[in-house]
């Protein structure tokens, strides 16, 4: 009687550098409702989405990686100097596993706006966002799937997201509460 129901969603291997790849909307519509001053940098940019959207949206930018990507130089972003000097700004797709150190590194550059791809499910027991400038949680819709780069490369299905992921946007100096936003894979008439 105990019928096996088939599962249809994506579990993945896990990837072994935490390279997983947003789709191209994800920054794009980030940079149709934010401003980010100076020189956009992601230093985790594996194959530069983010700065490719970020180009298209009339941005200088500036890429590195742990990993060559075949995308911007090889850096270490937690223990190496930042290549730029103010004004610039950090939009990133972080390792979901050191995202808080990313965001902790990034808030203490000189970066006058940092953003943050966040998996939703992390929240609740981020206490350290607190006693950050955050300024605006965009939450994604519908959900992007953001499979490891080898699922990608392999030529594996891309599509279905079953996982909530949200823009965490900080603003040097920003005091108050962070406000909820959502944004859409389309603009909105």
């Amino acid at each position: 009687m105990d019928a096996k129901i088939e599962r249809r969603s994506h579990i993945f291997e896990r990837e072994e550098a935490d390279h997983y790849v947003e789709p191209s909307w994800v920054s794009a519509r980030l940079f149709e409702v934010e401003r980010f001053p100076g020189t956009v940098l992601d230093p985790a940019c594996g194959w530069g989405r983010i700065l490719e959207s970020a180009k298209a949206a009339g941005y200088a930018t500036f890429g590195s990686d742990l990993i060559d990507r075949g995308y911007g130089r090889m850096a270490d972003f937690l223990l190496d100097p930042l290549p730029l000097s103010p004004p610039f700004s950090i939009v990133t797709n972080p390792p979901f596993d050191r995202m808080e150190e990313f965001a902790k590194r990034a808030l203490a550059s000189q970066a006058q706006k940092v953003a943050v791809v966040c998996p939703v499910r992390r929240l609740p027991a981020a206490r350290w966002l607190q006693q950050t400038p955050l300024r605006t949680i965009y939450f994604l819709t519908p959900r992007p799937s953001m499979p490891p780069g080898y699922h990608i490369v392999s030529g594996g299905k891309v599509g279905g997201g079953t996982v909530d992921f949200a823009w965490l946007i900080w603003e040097r100096n920003y005091a108050g509460d962070p406000v909820a936003r959502w944004l859409t894979r389309v603009c909105p008439s």
